[in-house]
């Protein structure tokens, strides 16, 4: 089984740290108080508290990463059209890295399922397993794509869909950890977000697993199940809602 330079905890505090202190810059430029939540919704921290350039900010952080969480949530930057908006991309990093990651995530559409795709996307700095077989036009979040992590004999099928943030608007935005397990199996156009994948997991094309699985049990089958079709009488009033029996049953996840 592969093992990591850094483990994903590590990438997500060292990433969560560079938007840390980007966000600090861009806040005092602009006068803005940005937070940063452990939750979708929840009460943020402003990020000067946890300033990891300072004695008193380190201090605060440690106490912030006690309880580590899969994503963060940065708040405060401000509606594009408010003045002193600070543009949620430029936490990311410099002008050059964001346009030759969105370069490089572009070609990567069309290289073919090989090795040399794989040096290639390790290069971008998504953690790639060995033996992973990563179809054409798989879409890995340029974002932040060191928090992807693929682990060994993993297939990824045609137009499956990778992101590790989700843009909410108004200036806020969540970002975390996409961890597949080892022995999976992605059918084509499966989308996944932050999530926590088991080892041997299979879904069927088309499905989408996040928001709604954040955590995937090991050998789980996700698919798609057709909601109840109400049966209508062309005269008279609907008939007994009838349940569609799916072709394909999901495996619950463990949360």
């Amino acid at each position: 089984m592969q093992e990591w330079a850094e483990s994903p905890e590590q990438v997500m505090r060292r990433v969560t740290e560079g938007f840390l202190r980007r966000s600090i810059r861009l806040g005092r430029r602009k006068g803005r108080t940005i937070s940063i939540s452990k939750t979708s919704r929840g009460r943020g921290v402003p990020v000067d508290k946890l300033d990891p350039d300072t004695p008193e900010g380190r201090a605060e952080l440690e106490r912030f990463f006690a309880r580590p969480a899969r994503h963060y949530t940065i708040s405060g930057l401000g509606a594009p059209e408010e003045p002193d908006a600070i543009n949620w991309r430029l936490l990311t990093g410099s002008l050059p890295r964001r346009f030759l990651m969105l370069i490089a995530s572009g070609i990567s559409l069309f290289l073919k399922g090989n090795p040399a795709k794989n040096r290639f996307l390790r290069r971008m700095g998504v953690h790639v397993g060995r033996n992973v077989e990563i179809m054409q036009m798989v879409w890995l979040d340029h974002f932040c794509p060191e928090l992807i992590f693929l682990g060994d004999d993993t297939l990824l099928g045609a137009f499956t869909r990778i992101t590790v943030h989700t843009y909410e608007g108004r200036g806020r935005f969540r970002f975390g950890v996409v961890e597949i397990g080892h022995g999976c199996t992605l059918g084509a156009g499966t989308g996944i977000g932050v999530c926590r994948m088991g080892e041997g997991v299979r879904t069927l094309p088309g499905t989408i697993v996040s928001p709604y699985y954040p955590r995937v049990a090991p050998g789980a089958t996700l698919g798609y199940a057709p909601p109840p079709i109400v049966l209508r009488d062309e005269a008279g009033p609907p008939a007994a809602a009838e349940e569609v029996e799916a072709g394909a049953r999901e495996a619950p996840p463990s949360r």
